[in-house]
């Protein structure tokens, strides 16, 4: 097998080999009823879409969504877009590719930071809570779940989709309520808590391995109502756990999807409540501008609109002044 070619290196004309994720996977038709393959793939690096057009019944037999796989092929442009065309794929395993260079690592997107580093600013964090009840509350979460947390993604195709973006996530919430605690009359502990829980129920919502699905939890009840039960089963590991303490914690976790205008959603009713709201939509936001900057393939000082926002964005120039 000739040198690896990661996706961000993907060029238009190119031939390449390499190891990727398959993360979807579609059997479909053409105009003419012939069968292809639709399917995303990714790495460290980024994802991209590609195609098998032709031995479609053979190859469709190689692999399925969610594994590993070997794949030679040509890089073309579609909508202004790298795009692969897919000739010969297969699944990949260390037994038998590692000695060509395959590493699962490379093709699972991680976090830029150490995640044992962000645990313990985490357990800092965390400890700085006044209130005994919910220093405690959120140390045994966490304490219980810490071998899921530390790999966990945030989001499946959203903000921190990726390996250990759970804590990144969490802690740079953290890290911007500190900073506004200072100028808004809120609880301190209150907020903090719902930071660090508010998300929870996504270790049960998304099972996540080389590739990260809704769980059939997730799907049918969602993880606000899970991190809820997460929330209500804990506490009763806790004596004398305060009920109007308990009831906000639980309006916090319920109503941080909210969005203002939707009759079948819980609205913030509470400061804490609003302002993690805002806190999240600020560091989600961020995120996705900043992955969207990291992940251009295109020449120039502007990305393509295809994208979260669905407009270009500036990512500056090289000029030196």
């Amino acid at each position: 097998m000739k040198s690896i070619t990661s996706i961000d290196k993907f060029k238009e004309g190119e031939s390449i080999q390499g190891f990727y994720l398959c993360f979807e996977k579609h059997i479909r038709h053409n105009r003419n009823g012939d069968l292809y393959i639709d399917l995303r793939l990714r790495d460290k690096s980024g994802s991209i879409n590609a195609k098998i057009w032709d031995n479609v019944k053979v190859l469709n037999q190689k692999f399925e969504s969610g594994d590993p796989v070997a794949i030679s092929g040509d890089v073309e442009s579609f909508m202004e877009r790298p795009h692969l065309i897919i000739k010969k794929i297969n699944r990949a395993s260390v037994q038998y590719y590692g000695r060509y260079g395959y590493d699962p690592s490379l093709i699972v997107p991680s976090s830029n930071f150490n995640a044992s580093d962000m645990w313990k600013s985490i357990v800092r964090i965390i400890k700085s809570i006044n209130s005994n009840y919910l220093r405690r509350l959120v140390s045994i979460i966490y304490k219980d779940n810490k071998e899921v947390l530390m790999t966990h993604p945030a989001t499946i195709n959203l903000h921190y989709n990726f390996r250990s973006g759970f804590l990144e996530h969490t802690l740079s919430m953290a890290k911007i309520a500190e900073n506004l605690i200072k100028h808004y009359n809120v609880d301190r502990d209150l907020l903090l808590a719902g930071i660090f829980l508010h998300d929870i129920g996504k270790i049960v919502e998304i099972s996540s391995d080389l590739e990260s699905n809704y769980s059939d939890k997730g799907k049918f009840i969602g993880h606000t109502m899970l991190g809820r039960d997460i929330v209500r089963n804990t506490l009763k590991k806790i004596k004398n756990f305060p009920k109007d303490t308990q009831t906000k914690l639980e309006h916090i976790i319920i109503s941080e999807e909210s969005k203002y205008a939707s009759d079948n959603k819980i609205a913030p009713k509470i400061p804490e409540s609003l302002l993690l709201l805002l806190i999240k939509n600020i560091d989600s936001k961020m995120n996705l501008f900043s992955m969207t900057l990291d992940k251009s393939y295109d020449d120039g000082n502007w990305t393509d609109s295809h994208n979260f926002f669905r407009t270009s964005l500036f990512k500056g120039n090289d000029d030196k002044k």
